[in-house]
């Protein structure tokens, strides 16, 4: 197939293609809220100093067979600096699809594009998920690359909903639960459900805003909320996405004060789980856990697929959909090493790092190891 590759510096100008953006988006049913205009767009205006964008599009006559948006930015790694790509994004979107339908030519001609226009020693793309299209873009990327590397980021626990979750779950969870229900109960405090739309999202979006600045994600600078180009970058996807539908919000409220919340994307019938924060002198209520039950229960009434997680840790996750989950949804980092001289010298020196971490890591158990071995009785 002949394409036609163009280049765009802006999401946000008014010639940028949208009505084809989102028959693109719709073509490919592994999408999710974060592939949707309205994020990305918000992403683009949250740009740290120093960052640029640049969009390739892929056209098919009249008909969009690829969207990459894709930031540049100077990072420093082994004492020097490298030009690393990622996706537009990064590192607040939770899972991603390439919205690409180009064929094996085209995904070669695509490449070659951005090695042209964007001289980089990595392109790395993270929280990327199994797609037939995406997968063979890649490994075609890996081959053409001096070093290529596939890392699972993240095995994300889901739930599916059936009519087994009429029922009160069983076990440990259950206790759990019955504890929460009766704890909030005795406060007073009240569960409510919101669809936010454009005009009431900015108000709930300040005052959820306000339970995670004093919870420990607050306090540690590492939430959605956390300064002044992460809020604003929430504020504008979700103003956006509120507009489109997509948000809903389950709050725990005391006196007309919410005191805890969890904030989910709905897409084709699976519910993202994104954020919750509670207030630390409420945290003996257990409210996580039955706003998480509130997620199921309101899914069962509107015929939702799934609670999704969306993203958690590779290892020591605590998210409390491991305790309910069905299923799971692997996420994959892709890191693409050039063949210019930086991106040889940065792919050699991480693969040296990583066999120096390797053989550590082998020494740390052999010596564990040992030191669990019973004395022999003389």
């Amino acid at each position: 197939m002949d394409y036609r590759f163009q280049w765009c510096l802006s999401l946000c100008t008014g010639d940028f293609p949208v009505a084809a953006y989102a028959e693109l988006c719709a073509r490919i049913p592994q999408s999710t809220p974060f592939n949707h205009l309205g994020w990305l767009r918000a992403a683009e205006r949250a740009m740290a100093p120093g960052q640029t964008l640049q969009v390739l599009l892929a056209w098919a006559g009249t008909e969009l067979h690829l969207c990459l948006p894709l930031i540049r930015v100077r990072e420093s790694r082994f004492g020097l600096g490298w030009k690393v790509l990622r996706h537009l994004g990064y590192p607040l979107s939770d899972r991603l699809v390439l919205l690409s339908r180009l064929d094996a030519e085209g995904q070669r001609q695509a490449l070659a594009a951005i090695r042209r226009r964007l001289p980089h020693a990595l392109l790395q793309l993270h929280e990327l998920v199994t797609a037939p299209g995406q997968d063979a873009l890649l490994a075609q990327w890996a081959d053409h690359s001096c070093f290529a590397e596939q890392r699972l980021s993240c095995r994300v626990p889901v739930h599916g909903i059936s009519e087994q979750d009429r029922l009160e779950p069983s076990g440990d969870v259950r206790y759990k639960l019955r504890r929460a229900r009766k704890r909030t109960a005795a406060c007073g405090a009240e569960v409510r459900r919101l669809v936010p739309d454009g005009a009431s999202i900015g108000p709930l979006l300040a005052a959820i805003a306000e339970v995670e600045q004093v919870s420990w994600k607050g306090e540690q600078g590492v939430g959605i909320f956390s300064g002044a180009r992460r809020r604003q970058w929430m504020e504008e996807a979700f103003g956006a996405l509120a507009e489109a539908g997509l948000v809903r919000v389950v709050l725990l409220e005391h006196q007309g004060r919410c005191i805890s919340y969890r904030l989910g994307l709905l897409q084709d019938g699976r519910l993202y789980d994104y954020n919750l924060a509670f207030l630390p002198e409420y945290a003996e209520l257990g409210s996580g856990r039955l706003l998480l039950d509130e997620w199921i229960r309101w899914g069962l009434e509107e015929g939702w697929q799934y609670v999704d997680a969306s993203r958690v840790s590779l290892s020591g996750s605590s998210h409390q959909l491991h305790e309910r989950m069905t299923g799971a949804v692997e996420q994959w980092r892709w890191s693409l090493y050039s063949w210019r001289p930086s991106g040889i010298l940065l792919g050699l020196a991480y693969q040296l790092w990583l066999g120096i971490k390797v053989r550590r890591q082998a020494r740390q158990n052999t010596h564990a190891a040992d030191g669990e071995r019973p004395c022999p009785v003389e």
